[in-house]
Formats: structure tokens, C-alpha cells, sequence
């Protein structure tokens, strides 16, 4: 199985739009399949990997890029934290005991990970490992029985050897949490200085471009590049094409300000993702004689859609297996971005 070797390195991808991220979930703790899509993922040759702020998971994201990276540069890693509630860091959680014994149970076939479990399966509710918060089960349990558990990880409650592993931090925030977020970069202080790369994750709200200026002038001076990420609908790309959509207009939104940094879309990114960042005219452009050159998005995460593209179905848990059909598409993804982008 060759390695992907001609992909520039995650800074020059930057620069020349064509970074492509791998996010594994920052509630996913599952770490046989985190390995395997880091393996994967780094053969196809993507730039930056995301994993969740967890010792455990970021040694085993190390492991999978180190055994797909040899001789060739390795994609950075990335952990994501959040400044308050967010619906990227939460679990589901409920009593089975309690359902109905005639319930259809439409939770179960319904996540995608096959988290949930009944006692007569062997185990009871939701495996936590498992489970990265999408929601789904919440909406269709028929007597609203499930519940989110949120969750936030401080940064001075990981070890010091965490953050040596770390190439690059993302802060999830939202539109009205200045305080908040102003109170997590103040917590970061002691640990920004060894990172290459800063994402800022934001939904889209009326003053989304207010807010996100605020934030800009709290993080600067920031001698690491900065990227914009624009969360349209979160933890949905497995779910249809017109999931990408909601990306794409806080993309444009974003472009138009012209904020100081690189803007990259995310949430519910597919495999239809490109072809509507080329119809929609989102790619950089050369400006006319005299003037500037238009901006446009420098890069796309994948989440749902890329751990769906290469999971093997069937058993009781579904797995990322490093196989020559998983990687064809891994890179058959990546290369929509790194290798059209004329």
C-alpha cells in the first residue's frame, strides 16, 4: 500500500487552499477506529487530523499517523476544546430500563456508531466511547427519553506531555460567549506558544461577522496562522448532499468581511462539498489589474462523511479497517480539493 507522498506540507496547503482536514469528533472516543482513520487518512494524504482533547486519543491518533507517515511529512494534529455548551462535546445518555418493552427502538438503528445497547444485547444504554453527540437519537426517541450529558476539558487539567503531542488547537464558541471564550484564551496562555495553527469554530447567527471581530481583536497579536471555521450543520455530511449548504453561506458571509485569516467550511461537508464551492465561484481568484485578489476558502473538514466513507458495516460495531478499498476512497475524498483546484 504506497504512501501519498507529493502533498505539500499543511502550511503551504494553507496558503494555496488546499488544506483538507480530517475531523474524528471531539466527543469521539472510540480508539480502534481513531487509529484506523489516522492511518488512512494520513495515506490519502490529508493535512490536519482532530481528534478529542483526550490523552488516550490523541496517543492513538499519534500511532495511526506515525505508521502511515514514515518518510513522508505527517499531517498535524489538532484537538478541539469548547468555551462553553456546545453540541460538538456532549454524550447521549438514558436508562434502558425504562423504555417501553414494546418500544420499536428506532435509536438503535438510527446511530452511527453503534452506540446504543439494550441489556439484552449485553450491556445497557450508551457506550460512551462510542457516541459523538450528533443528536439523532435524542429527536427520534418516541418518549423523549434520551438525554445530551454536555462536557467541557479545562486545559490545565491535561498533562504537560498532552500538549507536546499537540500540533494545533480549535475553539468551539458561538455568537453572544465573548466572556466565555475570553476566559478560556486567558487559560490557553501557558500552552499556545509550542502550537502551529489556530481554528476558531462558529455557527452562523445575524452577528456572527460583530462577534467574530471581537474575537479577532482578543487573540491578536497571534503569531500562529488562523483559520475560520465556518459550522454550518454539524455532525450531518453522511446525511445528504444538501447538508454542505449551510457551510457554504457562512463562508460567503464570512469572505465578504474579509476577516484577517483563512476560512475553511465545515459541518456538514460531503463529497459535493467542491463541486458547489466551484459553481458558487468560492475559489480565490486573481484580481483585475490594480486590484487585490478575491478571497475564498482555503481548505474543507471532513467529520461524518469521511468516517462513513471508509467504516466496514455489519456486527456489533462498525469499524474503520485500513484496506486498499478504504484508502481509494479516502483519497478519491481528498484529492476533490487537493488535486482539482485549478
Amino acid at each position: 500500500m504506497p504512501l501519498l507522498t507529493d502533498v505539500a506540507q499543511p502550511l503551504r496547503s494553507l496558503q494555496t487552499h488546499q488544506w483538507v482536514k480530517l475531523i474524528c469528533g471531539a466527543s469521539y472516543q472510540d480508539v480502534t477506529t481513531i487509529r484506523s482513520l489516522a492511518t488512512l487518512y494520513t495515506l490519502a494524504g490529508v493535512d490536519c487530523i482532530d481528534v478529542a482533547a483526550d490523552p488516550a486519543v490523541v496517543t492513538v491518533a499519534r500511532q495511526g499517523i506515525a505508521a502511515a507517515a514514515q518518510g513522508s511529512t505527517p499531517p498535524w494534529l489538532m484537538i478541539s476544546l469548547n468555551d462553553s455548551d456546545d453540541l460538538h462535546f456532549r454524550k447521549a445518555s438514558f436508562d434502558p430500563t425504562h423504555c417501553p418493552p414494546d418500544c420499536p427502538r428506532p435509536c438503535v438503528s438510527l446511530c452511527p456508531t453503534a452506540a446504543i445497547r439494550f441489556p439484552a444485547e449485553g450491556t445497557q444504554g450508551v457506550i460512551p466511547e462510542l457516541c459523538y453527540g450528533c443528536g439523532r437519537c435524542l429527536a427520534i426517541c418516541p418518549i423523549g427519553h434520551i438525554v445530551a450529558q454536555p462536557h467541557q476539558t479545562l486545559p490545565e487539567t491535561l498533562p504537560g506531555e498532552f500538549w507536546q503531542q499537540v500540533d494545533a488547537l480549535e475553539i468551539h464558541t458561538q455568537t453572544g460567549r465573548l466572556a466565555e471564550f475570553q476566559r478560556l484564551w486567558q487559560r490557553l496562555q501557558p500552552y499556545l506558544s509550542g502550537l502551529k495553527l489556530i481554528s476558531i469554530s462558529c455557527p452562523d447567527h445575524d452577528q456572527v461577522i460583530p462577534y467574530l471581530e471581537d474575537l479577532y481583536r482578543t487573540i491578536s497579536p497571534l503569531p500562529q496562522p488562523l483559520i475560520w471555521q465556518t459550522d454550518g450543520r454539524p455532525m450531518s455530511g453522511d446525511l445528504g448532499k444538501g447538508t454542505t449548504h449551510a457551510t457554504l453561506r457562512l463562508a460567503q458571509k464570512i469572505l465578504a468581511a474579509q476577516l484577517p485569516g483563512y476560512v475553511q467550511l465545515a459541518g456538514g461537508t460531503n463529497g459535493y462539498t467542491v463541486t458547489k464551492i466551484e459553481e458558487l465561484g468560492l475559489r480565490p481568484q486573481a484580481g483585475s489589474p490594480g486590484a487585490p485578489p478575491r478571497p475564498g476558502v482555503a481548505g474543507i473538514a471532513y467529520g461524518s462523511y469521511a468516517r462513513h466513507l471508509v467504516i466496514t458495516p455489519g456486527g456489533d460495531r462498525p469499524e474503520a479497517v485500513v484496506s486498499a478499498a478504504s484508502l481509494e476512497k479516502a483519497r478519491w475524498l481528498v484529492s476533490q480539493l487537493k488535486y482539482n483546484n485549478n
